[in-house]
């Protein structure tokens, strides 16, 4: 699983960004791919998906 942080994530709207340590890229990452509530500044560890948009963190469970 990678690890990283919660750089952005609106409840309201269902998605955010996680930070990746490995890459220091953002990870977009939608409700349906939780597994935990997360916020701003949560360590979280994940995996990453790609689809037709791009990459897409699932699995996400804080750390």
């Amino acid at each position: 699983m990678t690890q990283g942080t919660v750089k952005f994530f609106n409840e309201r709207k269902g998605f955010g960004f996680i930070m990746d340590d490995a890459t220091q890229q953002e990870v977009f990452v939608h409700v349906s791919g939780l597994v935990d509530k997360i916020r701003e500044n949560d360590r979280v560890s994940f995996d990453i998906t790609e689809d037709s948009r791009g990459k897409k963190a699932i699995n996400v469970r804080k750390a």
